[in-house]
């Protein structure tokens, strides 16, 4: 990791012990960096638009201000916010499908080890996939839309190769194995992502893959 800039993270927990856990086990890698912390909702927007990190640990269920919440005004009031991990006790919670919705980039259990955190806070911060999407698929068939809706106006502007893609890309397929499924090269599929994303009005592989969901677009099972 020689030349490149550490991931500057921000974690945000209403449990001192949780916070300092979570501490150890990042700053232990030499490309990771916890440049804060916050104990409630309310602190964690405040510190995080003061620190702007790349990544934020979240916790879902904090005084003040939930994570939800925090979530929601720090993707409204930053121009270029940094990505939010959820952090759960329970992963089959409609409070991680709704923090999802409100933009979260994906979530965590609690009780993940250390190499999955680490793992998590890498992968998010390059945004190359997603995490758990078979999690994700269950929480969208457990808390999305319930009744049929007309396809959404993004649907029609995709190619039958993008969505192709964002089909792949609900599958938790990374941009090398989209380019090795479609026989096509990395910088390809990668264009391919990006054109998912920008007709899909998202900032993120998590969020497309919510919008499809919820849109019918793609169905659960």
């Amino acid at each position: 990791m020689s030349g490149t800039p550490a991931v500057r993270v921000v974690v945000a927990d209403d449990e001192r012990m949780v916070r300092t856990a979570l501490r150890v086990i990042l700053a232990a890698e030499p490309d990771l960096e916890v440049v804060g912390e916050a104990s409630t909702g309310a602190e964690a927007v405040s510190v995080v638009r003061a620190l702007r990190p790349d990544v934020v640990l979240m916790d879902v269920r904090m005084p003040e201000t939930d994570g939800i919440r925090a979530t929601e005004q720090l993707l409204a009031s930053m121009p270029d916010p940094p990505r939010i991990v959820v952090v759960t006790t329970f992963e089959n919670d409609a409070y991680v499908y709704e923090a999802l919705r409100a933009g979260a980039a994906g979530f965590l259990l609690k009780r993940a080890a250390a190499e999955d955190l680490v793992g998590a806070v890498r992968l998010v911060a390059r945004s190359d996939s997603l995490l758990f999407p078979a999690a994700v698929r269950e929480l969208a068939a457990a808390y999305g839309r319930r009744t049929p809706a007309p396809p959404p106006p993004w649907a029609a502007r995709l190619t039958e190769r993008e969505a192709e893609v964002l089909r792949l890309m609900a599958r938790g397929l990374t941009n090398a194995e989209i380019a090795g499924r479609l026989g096509v090269g990395p910088a390809t599929a990668k264009s391919h992502v990006a054109a998912v994303l920008a007709k899909t009005g998202v900032r993120d592989r998590t969020q497309a893959v919510i919008a499809a969901y919820e849109s019918g677009f793609i169905v659960p099972g």
